[in-house]
């Protein structure tokens, strides 16, 4: 079964089929760095992180470009009466979108572009705009200059709406328009912008439109025409319809393939901050290990609402953690044994399945715990065939979704302070239980036996000795 993604622009299940076989470009529209990151902006970094990785199981090279918008009404209006400089708070709000990106396991984009390094390509676009009569400067000498909606028959398209229906564009003064639709392309400098926000151009002074940006950098790295092009649902209109309507009526054919993820919703609100729900990326990766939220960002289907709420986290805690268990019971199973070399890394063909489908996440978890049932029902019955079986794809299906418990990447995150006080303090106590099973003090055994059972600690003995984990 070939992958089948949901195209937004034509609301069908189709088959993927890239530009040029085995080669994907994908272009995903990144933060703008206004303010620190939430759980909003981790989970759709996440969704792209999981399918790329899909993409690059499949034997494609994928070439992926996640932008940062560093220019921006928001960026200028959060600098204002600040010591920081419109530039250094970016780059600062950047370097946290990094971290907390690396914090849960997404890849480093191939180009992560930001739109202050692409200013000429702006240019050229707009200027081709102009000239083939879709965009016009302002009669006023502002310096602005708008796309001229209804000019554009296809104005619309992404979203299915028609240009009567649509709300005013919000994006930009409206002085100069011809139609309240009309969206900026280049904003003329206002006297009390920053002079270092401003570039020159053909029409003035100024900066550019939100929408130019991502049209101007999306094909500056992937060209005129690439594959896939992802974000937020939120993004769709009209961030999204405008860079389709701008780059196609420049004569760019643009995006293949249109990805939306959902929104997180907290408590069954739509985060938001007027509401005051927003959960920011660094509240959220002190409260768990950066495992378990990755494990919770990525189990909803992609286009889906993730839903947060008091104990999710300690429910994905406890899925990642049967998982973990079986892992590290395989392990110490198999270890020494000829059955070892049978844990063979190959995906259940319902996993494969499952993420063909629209990127299935959902349903091929439900593989991983199946198959995590079966292993440690196999390694109860000492049937080590099954179990090497097992193992070998638990770590393949993991290991690509970028959860796998024993890859070193979280060898770092998951073990703090505290994990390392708990299995000091376990230890010992195991230690003080075999010294008395050889002096046949039984009666001291279990008592141990038993305390640590009290605290959620379970013991397996077995050959290689006595084992301990948190129970799930």
């Amino acid at each position: 079964m070939a992958l089948r993604l949901y195209d937004s622009r034509s609301r069908t299940l189709s088959d993927f089929v890239p530009l040029v076989p085995d080669q994907v470009g994908i272009y995903v529209c990144g933060p703008t760095v206004q303010s620190s990151p939430h759980i909003g902006h981790l989970r759709s970094a996440l969704v792209y992180d999981q399918l790329r990785r899909w993409l690059a199981h499949s034997g494609h090279h994928v070439t992926f470009v996640r932008n940062v918008t560093d220019i921006d009404d928001k960026v200028l209006v959060n600098a204002a009466g600040s010591d920081e400089q419109w530039w250094a708070l970016a780059y600062r709000v950047e370097l946290e979108f990094t971290a907390a990106y690396n914090a849960i396991g997404v890849l480093p984009p191939t180009y992560e572009p930001r739109a202050t390094a692409s200013i000429p390509e702006m240019h050229t676009i707009i200027g081709r705009l102009i000239e083939k009569g879709y965009a016009y400067p302002a009669d006023d000498e502002s310096g602005d200059v708008y796309f001229d909606a209804r000019a554009w028959p296809q104005y619309g398209e992404l979203t299915h709406q028609s240009l009567d229906d649509m709300a005013p564009a919000a994006d930009s003064d409206p002085r100069g328009k011809r139609d309240v639709r009309d969206f900026a392309l280049w904003k003329g400098r206002k006297p009390d912008e920053p002079e270092s926000a401003s570039w020159q151009s053909p029409w003035g002074a100024g900066r550019p439109g939100w929408h130019i940006e991502c049209s101007a950098m999306s094909t500056k790295y992937l060209g005129a025409q690439f594959d896939i092009h992802g974000g937020g649902i939120d993004l769709r209109f009209p961030h999204h319809e405008n860079e389709l309507a701008q780059s196609t009526a420049a004569g760019d054919p643009f995006a293949n393939y249109w990805l939306h993820n959902g929104l997180v919703s907290v408590s069954g609100q739509k985060m938001s901050k007027s509401l005051g729900n927003s959960i920011f990326a660094a509240e959220l990766i002190a409260s768990a290990r950066p495992l378990v939220l990755r494990y919770y960002l990525g189990a909803a289907h992609y286009r889906s609402t993730l839903e947060f709420h008091d104990g999710a986290l300690a429910e994905a805690e406890a899925a990642l953690g049967r998982i973990e268990g079986f892992l590290e019971r395989a392990e110490r199973r198999l270890e020494d044994t000829r059955f070892a070399s049978d844990a063979v890394q190959i995906m259940p063909d319902e996993f494969i399945a499952a993420m063909d489908d629209d990127l299935g996440v959902p349903q091929a978890l439900g593989v991983v715990h199946d198959t995590v049932r079966a292993g440690n029902a196999a390694l109860d019955n000492e049937d080590l065939v099954e179990a090497a079986h097992a193992l070998g794809a638990v770590i393949a299906m993991t290991s690509v979704l970028g959860i796998n418990p024993l890859s070193s990447e979280w060898s770092t995150s998951s073990s703090g302070a505290t994990d390392v006080a708990l299995a000091a303090l376990v230890e010992r106590l195991l230690e003080d239980r075999q010294a008395a099973r050889e002096g046949r003090d039984f009666v001291t055994a279990d008592r141990v036996r038993d305390e640590l059972n009290a605290a959620g600690i379970t013991i397996e003995d077995g050959p290689s000795g006595s084992h301990w984990s948190l129970d799930g």
